[in-house]
């Protein structure tokens, strides 16, 4: 289990189980984070040799997740509401054909656009400090009524 301070990974993110792809934050502030994810057989989109890049996605947005969730705390409390983000891709290249297996991908997703409830993050992700996939996403999160 990951403590951020006194804080729990799970208190970040929505993700339980083979979902939860993030292993150890590394940096979190209000406006970035940067995770350790090491590939793994549990992980959705893995086969023979290693996980299919389209899992970056998924690594950016939990990473992007980890920053707004830590924000989320900072600024609400951390029992406060949790609704999740819905994710748009705005664009997303992969550098790699395949991600191998034990290999551990360093992700930094920054906001790099904040009004209301709506947020533009750019994600870099890296393996063996070689660049292998950029994304930027667009959150939204629901409000409670």
């Amino acid at each position: 289990m990951v403590k951020i301070s006194n804080l729990r990974l799970e208190d970040l993110l929505p993700h339980r189980g083979p979902m939860l792809l993030v292993d150890e934050v590394i940096a979190v502030d209000s406006s970035h984070a940067v995770t350790r994810c090491v590939v793994s057989e549990s992980w959705p989109l893995v086969g023979d040799g290693g996980a299919h890049p389209l899992i970056l996605v998924e690594l950016a947005a939990q990473t992007a997740g980890v920053c707004n969730g830590w924000d989320r705390i900072q600024t609400q409390g951390l029992d406060s509401n949790q609704m999740g983000w819905l994710v748009a891709i705005k664009n997303a290249d992969f550098l790699v054909d395949i991600l191998p297996l034990g290999g551990a991908v360093i992700v930094r997703a920054e906001n790099t656009y904040n009004f209301e409830n709506l947020r533009e993050i750019s994600c870099e992700l890296r393996l063996d400090d070689a660049l292998i996939g950029r994304a930027t996403l667009q959150l939204f999160q629901a409000r409670e009524q």
